[in-house]
């Protein structure tokens, strides 16, 4: 019978690592590349407290989608599937809406992947209560 520890300690923990990695990456690595780019548009890059608020509902999205592909792939291809699913299609959408600095991707892509690797590491960790083999 799972618990509260083999479910949600996971997802809570693995959500806080996403949040961690995608304040460190768009605030402080990457925010240069998203405020020109956004001033080259005409546009104000929403950093609001909200704006925050939603990227932590994100992150807890993100990490419940690890968990659960996690339970039914074995850890490379849950990596693979939750990175394709969170990062290119939101990359593919915000490219389309002309939103995405192209230009930080170079950055993006390898941290993205750390993060989704960290966070299924931490599910698969805590969620079978064993040591993940890489």
């Amino acid at each position: 019978m799972k618990t509260l520890k083999t479910i949600f300690l996971p997802i809570v923990l693995s959500a806080l690592w996403i949040s961690i990695s995608e304040f460190v990456r768009n605030e402080i690595l990457l925010k240069s590349f998203w405020l020109e780019h956004y001033q080259s548009l005409g546009l104000v890059f929403p950093s609001e407290p909200v704006n925050g608020a939603i990227w932590g509902v994100w992150s807890l999205a993100l990490a419940t989608s690890i968990y659960i592909i996690s339970r039914r792939f074995s850890l490379w291809p849950a990596i693979f599937i939750t990175w394709f699913m969170a990062f290119v299609l939101m990359w593919l959408v915000i490219g389309n809406m002309d939103v995405l600095p192209l230009g930080l991707l170079w950055v993006a892509l390898p941290l993205s992947i750390l993060e989704v690797t960290v966070a299924a590491i931490i599910i698969r960790a805590l969620a079978d209560g064993q040591p993940v083999a890489i």
